[in-house]
């Protein structure tokens, strides 16, 4: 387990973890180097059966095609048991619940990944932690907000694009609320000179 003083860092290895988690209805034992060759979303979230929660975790999965067409898949990860994300699942979102999901919900009942990651509250919560993983199994991005304020899908698919943008185009950086089919900076003090007189 990493401890206080050996925070994880954009640029490190994710930590591994292996745990049950709730998928399809079925309850599925995964792990993090499953996804090697894949990008991955680590979603933390702090508890089942709460209010901004919902909110984001079925945005995620109703944006879920378009990040999987990404090569990339989604792990929704707190610290309820998997009986509790089940339940959460089989209740409609008209009430609250999620409905079913496209991603799996994981169960850090253990509270080992949430500490690994750095997000566990002194009261045994995680805070809206959410991670990028490349293909190689490093972290490429990392958010942390508090308890009451909820995440963007739109601006993690725009960070999730532009990582792999740079790590196909090595030679280029991206700007600013770059997207897409926008320009970028090539990463050289003469040539960059290029993009800046453009703008």
């Amino acid at each position: 387990m990493v401890t206080k003083n050996n925070y994880v860092r954009v640029g490190q290895e994710a930590p591994n973890f292996s745990a049950i988690a709730v998928y399809d209805q079925e309850f599925k034992k995964i792990a993090l180097s499953d996804y090697l060759g894949q990008y991955v979303i680590l979603l933390f979230y702090p508890l089942d059966f709460t209010f901004v929660c919902p909110t984001e975790i079925t945005a995620f999965s109703d944006s879920y095609k378009e990040i999987q067409a990404l090569n990339t898949e989604i792990l929704g990860i707190s610290v309820d048991s998997e009986y509790s994300h089940l339940a959460w699942i089989q209740m409609e979102r008209d009430l609250g619940g999620l409905g079913n999901l496209n991603y799996p919900l994981v169960s850090d009942l253990t509270k080992y990944i949430s500490s690994s990651y750095n997000v566990l509250t002194e009261e045994g919560k995680a805070l809206r932690g959410l991670f990028i993983i490349d293909k190689q199994g490093i972290i490429q991005y990392s958010l942390v907000n508090n308890l009451d304020v909820g995440r963007s899908v739109s601006e993690t698919l725009r960070i999730l694009k532009a990582i792999q943008y740079v790590q196909s185009h090595p030679d280029e950086v991206c700007p600013a609320d770059w997207q897409p089919g926008q320009a970028t900076i090539i990463n050289n003090p003469q040539k960059s000179k290029d993009y800046f007189q453009s703008i």
